[in-house]
């Protein structure tokens, strides 16, 4: 691994989708203030979930990744961490009882405050102001001083990630994640649904399964605490860069915002500056596939960040939309599987059916994603490759941002709790619904195998 590139090496590349900063002097001073913070995440961690990620490659193991659309600094607060929490881990605990294959638990958090956008400027009547990138660029409010892009913010990105990683922690190794105590993780709004009804009937199971093994003298800690990882987009390059340090142990850089980093579908130019940094580092690495995508462009990616072919360090995350994955998708999964690669294949069947409703909100079918989330499987399915995982934008609240599902949420419905400050997000029903749609394809695609 060649050496680091420099923040000014990078910038030369022209990356897109960065700020613009007025002070480049005050930028700097926030960098060096990030680089002498602790890291957030450790190096071993991140060893840790790439062994599980090389799992994954070889089928033996399945990812969910989920978690807001975009963090925001005013959403750092317990119950909100802990309602998105007890949504992912309700998913895998469904996905692994009925799959019984182990889930790769991953967060879309904590780091997850910088947004891509299609334009650079919002216009709403006769005023024009930049675009809102997320809480590490700018804020919401549509106004001159909200929409200023300031480098403050990065400061505030660490702070609030470090807060959500320390009680994610304390959540995961405290107790809160013992499958002993399955009933609390289900609040009543969920209960009384048909997706609730259903995870009631399968956590009775599940408990009777553990009274069992207890009543054998058998005791294992692996039911009292999971494994829980964070990612997000690194998409800030001030950010990233002054988060990646040298590791004491291997003397090799490591992203420590994060133990999984992705590079989005705007960012991935084989030449630009996001592959360069991401190439550098070693973190396991998540690469967004749009519908543009070729196989050659996907193996093209996969030589320049990992041209070792180091297990684990590649996932491929397709966004291809439901109506096209069934025929983009084969393509590039049958040429990179033929050139000895060995990849975990994610579906994001999220941002590639997004969609204005009559009444004005961006919102997602429902129907969709379980449609995109079917094809991903009928794809690995025809070609016999392992259908790897799940990356999800969800919350653990009761809104409504996307419609359909159990619930049949209309577009009529989307005001009353339509609180998304970008893209629409599963509430935790949908979630449930969809965790149970994944786990019979996974069993599905488990019995072809064998």
């Amino acid at each position: 691994m060649s050496e680091l590139p420099t923040l000014k090496d990078l910038h030369a590349l022209k990356p897109l989708q960065q700020p613009t900063y007025a002070d480049a002097d005050e930028v700097a001073d926030v960098v060096r203030q990030l680089r002498r913070l602790p890291p957030l995440v450790f190096a071993g961690e991140c060893d840790e979930l790439r062994d599980k990620l090389a799992e994954v490659s070889a089928g033996h193991a399945f990812l969910l990744q989920g978690g807001d659309c975009a963090e925001t600094f005013a959403g750092v607060t317990a119950s909100n961490i802990q309602n998105k929490l007890r949504t992912l881990l309700s998913m895998a605990i469904v996905l692994t009882y009925a799959a019984q294959v182990p889930v790769v638990k991953v967060g879309r958090m904590a780091g997850q405050y910088t947004k891509p956008r299609s334009s650079d400027t919002e216009t709403r009547g006769d005023v024009t102001l930049p675009a809102y990138r997320g809480d590490a660029v700018n804020g919401f409010d549509f106004t001159e001083q909200a929409r200023r892009h300031d480098p403050q913010r990065l400061l505030g990105v660490y702070n609030a990630s470090s807060a959500t990683l320390n009680l994610v922690r304390a959540f995961v190794k405290g107790g809160f994640a013992d499958m002993r105590t399955m009933h609390s993780w289900n609040s009543a709004f969920v209960r009384n649904s048909p997706a609730g009804v259903r995870y009631e009937q399968l956590t009775a199971e599940i408990e009777r399964a553990l009274a069992f093994i207890e009543a054998c003298g058998i005791e294992s800690e692996q039911t009292r605490t999971v494994d829980f990882y964070s990612s997000h987009e690194g998409l800030s390059l001030e950010y990233e860069h002054a988060m990646t340090r040298i590791d004491s142990r291997t003397h090799r850089p490591y992203n420590t915002s994060g133990h999984l980093i992705w590079i989005g579908e705007r960012t991935r130019q084989l030449d630009g500056a996001h592959v360069e940094l991401m190439r550098h580092v070693s973190n396991p690495v998540g690469i967004k596939l749009g519908p543009t995508t070729t196989a050659d462009t996907a193996l093209e990616l996969a030589d320049r960040i990992d041209p070792a072919n180091q297990p684990g360090r590649i996932t491929f995350i397709t966004r291809m939309g439901a109506g096209k994955i069934r025929d983009l998708l084969p393509d590039v999964v049958e040429k990179v599987t033929a050139s000895g690669r060995q990849v975990a294949w994610v579906c994001d069947p999220m941002h590639g059916n997004t969609f204005e409703s009559a009444n004005g909100f961006k919102t997602r079918a429902f129907s969709d994603v379980i449609d995109e989330v079917n094809g991903f499987f009928d794809v690995h399915d025809e070609l016999g490759t392992w259908p790897g995982g799940m990356h999800i934008e969800l919350t653990g609240d009761d809104v409504t941002e996307c419609v359909g599902g159990a619930q049949e949420l209309a577009e009529a419905d989307l005001s009353s709790r339509y609180e998304t400050l970008c893209d629409p997000r599963l509430n935790r029903n949908q979630s449930l619904e969809l965790a149970f749609q994944v786990a019979e394809r996974l069993v599905q695609s488990r019995n072809s195998r064998s």
